[in-house]
């Protein structure tokens, strides 16, 4: 377990001080070169979800719902870390880089009505939607978790 929390604090913490950091030293749309042709910082708000779901919607029926999508997420993780867990410490290591970035991206929502974006990605004229360090562990965490248990765990069963 201590594996677990450490992971949750360390994605919550670097999400949270890189957000801090672009809000203290970019104003919003402005946008750095970091890799010609390829990656930007650039300060972006998203008060959707993933690629701006639910953007739209009336401010109020949005926090709640997203909050409370969260939550159950975390409860769903808090359930599998107990069984999941206890097989492997990579779905230990999945399953809090995935909390932490529910937890990161929940703190915003709560704290300013939306999420900061700010990592944007592209190819010529072709981006794909900004996203942060939260984004990024879930997205980690939820490709480790698939990997280990299709690849990995259907191996050592056919062993």
């Amino acid at each position: 377990m201590p594996v677990f929390f450490t992971v949750i604090l360390a994605v919550v913490c670097l999400d949270q001080a890189t957000k801090f950091w672009i809000m203290q030293h970019f104003v919003l749309y402005e946008s750095r070169v970091v890799i010609p042709d390829f990656f930007n910082l650039t300060f972006l708000t998203n008060n959707g979800a993933a690629f701006s779901i639910l953007a739209g919607q009336p401010a109020l029926w949005r926090q709640v719902f997203f909050v409370c999508a969260a939550s159950a997420a975390l409860v769903c993780i808090w359930i599998a870390q107990g069984s999941y867990g206890r097989r492997s410490p990579w779905y230990t290591v999945a399953l809090a880089l995935i909390a932490g970035g529910a937890i990161g991206n929940m703190i915003d929502r709560l704290r300013l009505g939306y999420v900061v974006d700010f990592l944007d990605v592209y190819i010529g004229s072709s981006h794909w939607p900004a996203f942060n360090v939260a984004d990024s562990a879930i997205c980690v965490g939820v490709l480790l978790f698939i990997v280990k248990n299709l690849l990995f765990d259907r191996e050592a069963e056919q062993s």
